[in-house]
């Protein structure tokens, strides 16, 4: 009786396990007929500076004519998505998945730049979070420029862990405009305020990574702490533009130097020695010496007989006024005869007349 028992037991559990999976396959939707109708696309780090957005990633699968949406759900590959995703730019990781009612999300982590290098010897390059080299990019991002002698190995082992610790903290990541490596391995940065620039000395030495960007931490929040309070109790009262060059390079002080004066000194007159001054009279009197003396009685010559011919050319013109005076003269006294003679003869008439009468 007890086998008969199990076996009825076993035949029901073979039952239901049947009528489960019967319900489940020949329930299923059709997939010929059920389309894509929405593609969702996130990417976790979208906001934090990075180089894609979601338009960028539908442009993407659409070239790579993957784009989910208004395509048959079963034509529909999200490992190919997934794949194709990962081989692109910026991309770290990408999931994708379906689900029944006809949507696709696909999740989406990129790679975050955290330095623009643009060294002396001509490399272009972006600097992740992951202390990585990225190739150069047409999309612009809001990131601290470092320039100067840099080396791709520099790069990696020092500039991407400085370049993190200043990126963690919000004020010394809008405060810092540019990173300068100077030949000797000094770090110079260019604040965004003020018309200075801030040397912070060089980096500490590490030979693992987990070390070395410990070590960069404290570095950076000793340096960056001693500036913000040299800018709130110096520079805030002293003037912002007082200086152009800061250095806390060294513990307990720090070094300022002003802006050079632009305007240029006067010249002073040379002085001359005796010798010179000596020198000098020599060659005047030389030069007075080499002047010939019938060169200069020709001009005393041609200077008297201009001033003689100009006497004379005087004369001329006042004998001429003399005689000029005299013609008038002479003319007016024969004007006035005549007006005496025509006096007499009226007087004369009128007596010839009064006899005749």
């Amino acid at each position: 009786m007890k086998w008969k028992k199990a076996l009825l037991v076993i035949a029901n559990l073979v039952l239901g396990t049947y009528l489960v999976f019967a319900f489940t396959v020949f329930n299923k939707p059709d997939e010929t007929m059920r389309v894509c109708t929405k593609a969702n696309i996130s990417i976790d780090d979208e906001r934090t500076g990075g180089f894609i957005d979601v338009q960028e990633i539908s442009k993407r699968l659409k070239q790579a004519d993957m784009f989910p949406l208004g395509k048959q759900m079963r034509h529909i590959n999200a490992r190919n998505i997934e794949e194709m995703l990962k081989r692109s730019a910026f991309v770290k990781t990408a999931e994708c998945y379906k689900t029944e009612d006809g949507q696709v999300f696909i999740s989406i982590s990129q790679l975050t730049p955290v330095v623009r290098v643009k060294a002396e010897n001509g490399d272009d390059y972006y600097l992740d979070d992951k202390d990585c080299i990225m190739p150069n990019s047409a999309y612009t991002s809001d990131l601290v420029i470092a320039t100067g002698n840099i080396s791709r190995t520099f790069a990696v082992k020092y500039l991407s862990p400085l370049a993190k610790a200043i990126m963690a903290n919000d004020l010394w990541h809008n405060l810092v405009e540019q990173i300068n490596v100077l030949p000797n391995a000094d770090i110079e940065i260019v604040p965004r305020i003020g018309d200075h620039i801030v040397c912070l000395g060089p980096l500490p030495e590490a030979t693992t990574k987990e070390k070395r960007q410990q070590l960069i931490n404290d570095f950076v929040n000793t340096k960056f702490t001693r500036l913000e309070k040299f800018y709130r109790y110096g520079l805030s009262q002293a003037g912002w533009n007082k200086y152009d060059y800061i250095n806390i390079e060294f513990d307990n002080q720090i070094i300022c130097k002003r802006h050079s004066d632009k305007r240029q000194p006067m010249p002073t007159p040379p002085i001359v020695a005796k010798s010179d001054s000596a020198a000098i009279k020599q060659v005047a009197n030389t030069q007075a010496s080499n002047v010939k003396p019938s060169s200069q009685k020709e001009v005393t010559k041609k200077d008297e007989t201009k001033m003689t011919e100009n006497k004379a050319d005087k004369k001329k013109a006042d004998k001429a006024d003399k005689a000029d005076k005299k013609k008038a003269e002479k003319a007016e006294r024969k004007a006035d005869k005549k007006k005496a003679d025509k006096k007499k003869a009226d007087k004369a008439d009128k007596k010839t007349d009064k006899k005749k009468k």
